[in-house]
């Protein structure tokens, strides 16, 4: 059908959609001040002045509200992964950015990356691997999994990284690293410096940028730069 010929919106197709998007807006906000326990259908109808059944016209449930503030926020983590990932940097610069930013993005928002990852359940009761793995390929989690896949194999492609790696593993044990550096700043802002070195205390900003590097230099066939000292922000 010609975009010219597509039908226009109701009114009351418009006004929904408002709606929609004020009750989604001050979830963000609840969400982000007080994390999951202080969000709520009653503190939202609080919020925007609208009746808890008014709210549940547009959301069943709490759940099914959080899995669309989860779903936005990989989005937004999708978006600033790509983004590092396609800049026209040399390959091994491009890398690190994409590892930092993740951690960046991760510790900005910890609320939602702490909701975004919260446990899946009872592993037996898990979906059979197939249709998890469909399923999680049009995710937006997926489709940053598959931007850090896609580096792995770029740098495979050219000689940098060991090609005796599987993509998805190395993509997956980069992701538990990444993910571990960003819970452990969320829930310790101030670990670098909580483990003092000889010489002068190592920043956040500093010490995420050396992980970055690590991580990359983990994956490559032979050493391509010098190790930084964790000061080098290079």
């Amino acid at each position: 059908m010609d975009i010219d010929t597509l039908p226009e919106e109701s009114p009351a197709e418009r006004r929904r959609q408002r709606v929609r998007t004020a009750i989604l807006d001050a979830a963000e906000r609840v969400f982000s001040k007080e994390g999951e326990t202080g969000l709520s259908i009653r503190r939202l109808a609080e919020e925007i002045d609208y009746s808890p059944a008014a709210i549940y016209k547009y959301f069943g449930s709490k759940e099914e509200l959080l899995d669309e503030l989860k779903e936005s926020f990989f989005e937004r983590l999708m978006s600033t992964v790509d983004r590092a990932a396609l800049t026209e940097l040399p390959f091994e610069a491009r890398v690190r950015q994409c590892f930092s930013k993740y951690v960046e993005t991760a510790i900005a928002r910890p609320h939602h990356y702490a909701a975004a990852f919260a446990s899946t359940g009872n592993p037996d009761n898990l979906p059979e691997a197939d249709t998890c793995w469909a399923d999680f390929e049009k995710s937006n989690k997926g489709q940053a999994f598959m931007t850090v896949v896609g580096l792995v194999r770029e740098g495979q492609e050219v000689g940098i990284f060991d090609a005796s790696f599987d993509p998805f593993i190395a993509a997956k044990s980069l992701w538990a690293s990444m993910h571990g550096i960003a819970l452990l700043l969320i829930h310790l802002p101030g670990f670098p410096a909580i483990l003092p070195t000889p010489d002068r205390g190592i920043n956040t900003a500093e010490f995420i940028q050396f992980h970055a590097g690590l991580l990359f230099r983990s994956l490559c066939a032979s050493p391509v730069s010098p190790a930084c000292s964790g000061h080098d922000q290079s």
